[in-house]
């Protein structure tokens, strides 16, 4: 893989599906790339860049992280919804370069792979297209996790560096809320400022159904008035998740007591939270102008 894939142009050639007024808008360009993470000893991984054709200034970007599953279809799904909304979309394997092929075959701390969601956001940050204040991070349970740590100001320096690059925005879907404050290592609080929306399932197995409203609920002022959680009747954890219903076996399920989880596919809660997070990230990020400003 050479980071840039074939030609970028020809998916910008492609109609896509017909808009209300019989409109088909142009898909985004989309390459395949790799940037290096950033660990002491740096991993190279590689995602998935879509570019949206909005406007003629700079793009607003989220960095979309997968689950303990790895990519499906969750990811796609969500780069679709943002870039009908005009934003950038960076999809990252964090398993490949590690061979994991099984979700608990997972790093021992989701902290990890905070080097992987901070170098996606270095790679956009330097790309032409892309305005570097304007990037925000989006994820999945697992990718839920990094999206929240890299929130807080003391795993963003310890990462990038103080005074390094920080997200201006945070989208986790359903972050195992339980674990907050309640295992080392799983610290939030002493946030960086970016706004944060959390979406969860009120039968969601690793959590209690109020689990994420009581976390926030803890939080100092100066926090959590950075914080909204959205809580979604009648879905399980990856509500979002395309694939038929399954039941699998957790450790960390239960508040961490272990056990069983169920993932339902919800098409109805599923399309509730994207339109909730493009607004989100359309609001928090801006969008440009024809003359290259930014307009909230």
């Amino acid at each position: 893989m050479d980071g840039t894939g074939g030609d970028p142009s020809a998916g910008a050639r492609a109609a896509g599906p017909a808009t209300g007024d019989g409109v088909f808008p142009l898909r985004p360009r989309t390459s395949y790339v790799c940037f290096p993470t950033l660990h002491a000893h740096p991993l190279t991984v590689a995602g998935q860049l879509r570019l949206p054709q909005a406007g003629d200034g700079p793009l607003a970007a989220v960095v979309i992280v997968h689950g303990s599953s790895g990519v499906d279809g969750r990811g796609e799904a969500l780069a679709a919804a943002l870039n009908g909304g005009g934003i950038a979309t960076l999809e990252i394997d964090m398993w490949a370069p590690r061979r994991i092929v099984h979700p608990l075959d997972r790093p021992g701390h989701t902290a990890e792979t905070l080097p992987d969601a901070f170098g996606a956001l270095r790679f956009l940050g330097a790309h032409p297209e892309v305005d570097p204040a304007r990037i925000g991070i989006a994820g999945f349970s697992w990718g839920g996790i990094v999206t929240m740590l890299s929130a807080t100001r003391r795993y963003a320096e310890e990462v990038a560096g103080d005074g390094g690059e920080r997200f201006a925005a945070h989208a986790p879907f359903y972050p195992v809320c339980w674990s907050y404050g309640r295992r080392p290592g799983y610290e939030f609080r002493g946030l960086t400022g970016a706004p944060v929306l959390i979406q969860a399932g009120a039968s969601d197995t690793y959590d209690r159904p109020t689990g994420c409203q009581e976390m926030v609920a803890a939080l100092p002022e100066a926090d959590r008035r950075h914080v909204r959680v959205v809580v979604y009747e009648g879905a399980t954890h990856a509500f979002d998740r395309l694939q038929p219903a399954v039941t699998v076996r957790d450790p960390h399920a239960n508040e961490g007591a272990g056990g069983e989880v169920r993932f339902e596919p919800n098409p109805a809660v599923t399309a509730r939270a994207h339109r909730e997070t493009v607004a989100f990230f359309r609001r928090a990020l801006g969008s440009a102008g024809a003359d290259g400003g930014v307009a909230p």
